[in-house]
């Protein structure tokens, strides 16, 4: 049975990235700028879902979907939910959460988490900033 989590999760290429974070930390922004930023360079990506992620494991991996309710939706703040390109499954293959500046480790404290009884590679960002963690999130991916 799938566990909503409250994550914003994008498939960049072939790895899924599941975005955490507390509510306005900017989830949404990171994740359509990310999106925005492989389609410039012709890379595929699309969000998968906005806010709500349903987690499973399956065959080792850790599954996402977004809710049906809310599926291909968005919400832009100001501007409420809108339809949104989307992709109905992802396999996740980063975690990325969102926390205070002053919270984010010089040296990152562990490099995982397991969601799911799944260990994914984890990596801990400043909220409310765009360029330095979509650069980051996609060195952590490497070239695909």
């Amino acid at each position: 049975m799938p566990m909503n989590h409250h994550a914003t999760a994008v498939v960049l290429g072939d790895r899924g990235v599941l975005i955490r974070g507390r509510s306005g930390a900017g989830k949404t922004t990171l994740a359509l700028a990310l999106v925005g930023m492989c389609a410039a360079k012709g890379r595929f990506a699309s969000l998968v879902s906005d806010d709500q992620a349903l987690l499973e494991a399956r065959g080792g991996r850790l599954v996402c979907r977004a809710p049906e309710s809310i599926a291909g939706m968005a919400e832009y703040r100001g501007m409420g939910p809108e339809p949104t390109p989307f992709e109905p499954a992802m396999v996740v293959g980063l975690v990325v959460d969102l926390v205070e500046r002053g919270a984010v480790p010089r040296y990152p404290e562990r490099d995982s988490v397991v969601l799911e009884g799944c260990e994914v590679p984890l990596l801990v960002l400043p909220e409310h900033e765009i360029a330095g963690p979509a650069l980051l999130i996609l060195r952590k991916l490497g070239p695909r």
